[in-house]
């Protein structure tokens, strides 16, 4: 196959990337009288990177317990590669690899001895040697698992999750921890699954990785599907025409004052980073850079487009009324 993240593997990249891997058909899981997810619908495709988002408690781990097998619908269909993951489990388990967010693992193993380890369980496994280079882990490969640093322990859970040459990949928030390198190295691998016709499903709050590698976002809110679709999509969709002008800095500065100069409002948005109301012009642009070089202030980052944090929030805010 020629991939870096997946030598060896038969060359899924011909498969008709419109063949669904994972079917999701009004799926419904219920702890007692609880229901968690509450007909859940979607699919994913070979070569397709899908990612759930959605607040806590909506639904997402539920649904990818169910799709990896390891736990029971309460109602609805899935099938995964064409198989039941509960009443095929067994069948099943070989062809898919699982990343958990808390790794999983024996603490006291380093990676060395959990690839040796995982390598045990399958018939044709990654070359572990292989894995230590892609995934950086060379002067970490001996060390305990509950002395690596945050990334490390990322690296090598994904790292484990590929080492059978799974057909699926599921993904629960693969780049949490990880310093930027590590996330660009995270993107690269997930980029090289796809390409080579792996499916990859993700959960993750991190809508700024999504965006990057995702082909296809679903968003879950109170156990239901609220939007479906590309990001660029998303985005468009949810802001209509209109492009917002957004800039971040960590500089304090008297928001009254800036909107009263430029003649709109601003809002703070989150952390550092604040909207201007009203659709992008260049004469918008041009008085708050100007106002802010007045003052003193550097931009971190400004930009005329919706990113999709500012979609997703919108339509979380549109389904609470």
């Amino acid at each position: 196959m020629g991939s870096p993240t997946h030598p060896g593997a038969p060359d899924r990249a011909a498969k008709n990337r419109q063949t669904d891997a994972v079917v999701c058909d009004r799926l419904v899981v219920s702890y007692g009288a609880f229901e968690a997810v509450k007909g859940v619908s979607f699919s994913a495709s070979h070569g397709e990177v899908v990612a759930l988002l959605g607040p806590n408690g909506a639904g997402k781990t539920s649904t990818i317990e169910v799709l990896e097998g390891y736990r029971r619908r309460s109602g609805g269909t899935v099938e995964v590669l064409g198989l039941d993951p509960a009443r095929d489990h067994r069948d099943l388990v070989g062809k898919i690899g699982v990343m958990l967010q808390n790794g999983g693992v024996y603490p006291t193993l380093s990676p060395a001895k959990l690839f040796e380890l995982f390598s045990g369980y399958y018939p044709d496994p990654i070359d572990t040697n292989h894995l230590v280079d892609v995934f950086a882990l060379g002067d970490a490969v001996k060390t305990p698992w509950r002395h690596l640093s945050g990334g490390e322990q990322q690296r090598t859970s994904l790292a484990l999750a590929l080492i059978g040459k799974p057909e699926i990949v599921f993904l629960d928030e693969p780049t949490a921890g990880v310093d930027p390198e590590g996330r660009v190295a995270i993107r690269s691998v997930v980029a090289g699954l796809a390409a080579d016709g792996v499916c990859v499903v993700l959960a993750t709050h991190e809508l700024g990785e999504a965006e990057r590698i995702a082909d296809r976002v679903v968003i879950v809110s109170d156990g239901r599907v609220v939007a479906e679709g590309p990001p660029a999509d998303l985005v468009s969709d949810a802001g209509g025409a209109r492009a917002d002008v957004t800039f971040a800095t960590s500089d304090g500065f008297d928001v009254g004052s800036l909107s009263e100069s430029i003649g709109t409002t601003v809002v703070k948005i989150g952390p550092d980073r604040y909207r201007v109301d009203g659709a992008a012009s260049a004469e918008t642009i041009a008085r708050l850079t100007a106002w802010m070089a007045r003052h003193g202030i550097v931009l971190n980052d400004l930009a005329t487009a919706r990113t999709l944090e500012e979609a997703y929030l919108e339509i979380l805010r549109g389904e609470r009324g």
